[in-house]
């Protein structure tokens, strides 16, 4: 594409060695940049694409978008902001595919993932053809495999690419993860969403926001981004639910769900058992019963958050309601590995998220066995949380396994000093401290009894761990496996 089609919309300061030449991709990393691309000049946390744009420019970069002039004979668009910019010339150079596509977009602190997951098996038993973007890379359809995304939702390029591979095989709906890093980041920039739905919002991420304020600013962006026509779906329970819903343009219709405070689509008369959950669905005054092969009442939020938009979208109540029922757990989502002791493998990584499957497993122990909880907090991540769930994990559990879950950069034993900070006392009788991630799990061999249940948190569907030094291969699964199989 001709690097003037590609700049047509964009808003520049100036033009420098203009050329209209060829523009063969976009890229921001000098490393994988290609012979005829436009290189972004990125400034991140850590790094500043500027100081890499000549070796950008020697690997083969023909034009640049920069916020300063660079010392290179080569044409340069110089804009204000590269980082609000690489959106609009990402969804140029793809032709706007999003708006040749049924865009959800799914945001909020927990159940993103599940949720889209939900809302493709809505729309796919629906007739449609519904892709999903999120946590777990990328699909085309409920069969596919998935594919490597990198973020929870990709940037610019990567995401505008994606979206076109999706239009050009005639996708009709994208369900997908939108983060409040990328929402602040301008990644979805030129996204044009039809629906946006809210989960709920709790802390996490204050290593970036600094606020919640900021955070919940971070994530309205989508809802505020919503045209005439679209539908917002917002969990009526959450304490940001009025927030959020005066983020909402006129024009655009609104649907609630929830379980305590009156909502369009509301669940009632809730039981769990080890098999899922049953519950009587209320759907504008209509009881219907669902029964839900997942567990949990988060579960039961993000079934009824899915079940709302696949309702704001048109699709029949019975059709939804169907789908819902037919959906086993997501991958590393309240996942059970073994039935005797229960183990469940859980990606909960924030305060909220371990308190509620926390209460999901406590439902399933039995009065006479232990409820045991084995977690870490992320390293070179909000620091301020690590307390907050180790006093979760210490008042609803009856042991807890304090371990390492990705430390990154820092010391594991400064972690867990953290999460400590939070449990009243260290009772070494119900208190294990261990460090290494898979030494910590194979002591549960000699803590959990037939009858007990134990909840192992932070890392879901992650098969690696990040050290200081290198990311190794780790899969809480195949651990629990390999204890108790």
């Amino acid at each position: 594409m001709k690097l003037s089609k590609i700049i047509q919309n964009t808003k520049y300061n100036e033009l420098i060695n203009f050329e209209d030449i060829e523009i063969t991709g976009i890229s921001y990393n000098s490393k994988t940049v290609e012979k005829g691309n436009l290189f972004v000049c990125l400034k991140g946390e850590h790094t500043d694409g500027h100081d890499y744009a000549n070796m950008a420019f020697k690997n083969g970069a023909a034009a640049f978008l920069t916020q300063k002039k660079l010392d290179i004979n080569a044409p340069q668009i110089v804009v204000s902001s590269t980082r609000n910019t690489i959106a609009d010339v990402s969804a140029a150079f793809y032709s706007y595919p999003s708006k040749e596509l049924k865009m959800i977009g799914v945001t909020g602190t927990n159940g993103k993932t599940t949720i889209t997951h939900l809302i493709q098996r809505i729309f796919e038993d629906a007739g449609k053809k519904c892709a999903i973007i999120g946590t777990l890379g990328y699909k085309i359809s409920v069969k596919d495999t998935y594919h490597d995304a990198k973020h929870t939702t990709p940037q610019a390029p990567e995401l505008q690419k994606t979206l076109r591979k999706m239009a050009d095989e005639n996708i009709d709906c994208v369900a997908m993860e939108v983060s409040s890093h990328a929402l602040d980041q301008n990644r979805v920039g030129c996204c044009y969403f039809d629906g946006a739905v809210f989960t709920n919002l709790t802390q996490d991420h204050l290593d970036y926001h600094i606020t919640m304020n900021n955070y919940f600013e971070a994530k309205a962006k989508l809802f505020r981004s919503l045209e005439n026509g679209g539908f917002a779906v917002i969990n009526a329970d959450d304490e940001y639910a009025k927030k959020f819903t005066e983020t909402v343009p006129e024009g655009v219709k609104i649907f609630t769900y929830g379980i305590n405070k009156d909502a369009d689509i509301m669940a009632k008369n809730i039981d769990f058992s080890i098999h899922g959950a049953k519950f009587d669905c209320i759907i504008h005054r209509v009881k219907k019963a669902v029964t839900l092969q997942m567990n949990g009442m988060f579960s039961v939020y993000n079934a009824l958050a899915a079940l709302t938009a696949g309702l704001a979208s048109g699709i029949e109540e019975d059709i939804c309601i169907k789908a819902l029922e037919e959906t086993k757990s997501v991958d590393g989502r309240f996942e059970i590995v073994n039935k005797k002791p229960l183990v469940i493998v859980d990606y909960a990584h924030t305060p909220d998220g371990l308190q509620n499957v926390l209460k999901a497993a406590r439902e399933l122990t039995p009065d006479s066995s232990s409820l045991i909880c084995l977690f870490g907090c992320g390293g070179d991540r909000d620091a301020t949380k690590r307390p907050q769930m180790g006093k979760i994990a210490d008042d609803l559990s009856d042991v807890v396994v304090v371990t390492s879950d990705n430390p990154r950069s820092e010391d594991p034993q400064l972690i867990i000093s953290d999460i400590l900070a939070g449990i009243k006392s260290v009772n070494t009788h119900r208190i294990f401290v261990e460090p290494d991630r898979r030494t910590a799990i194979s002591m549960l061999k000699n803590i959990a009894k037939e009858g007990d249940v134990v909840v192992l948190a932070g890392k879901g569907h992650e098969d690696y761990q990040i050290l200081k030094d290198k990311t190794i291969h780790f899969d809480d699964r195949e651990e629990a496996r390999k204890v108790f199989c």
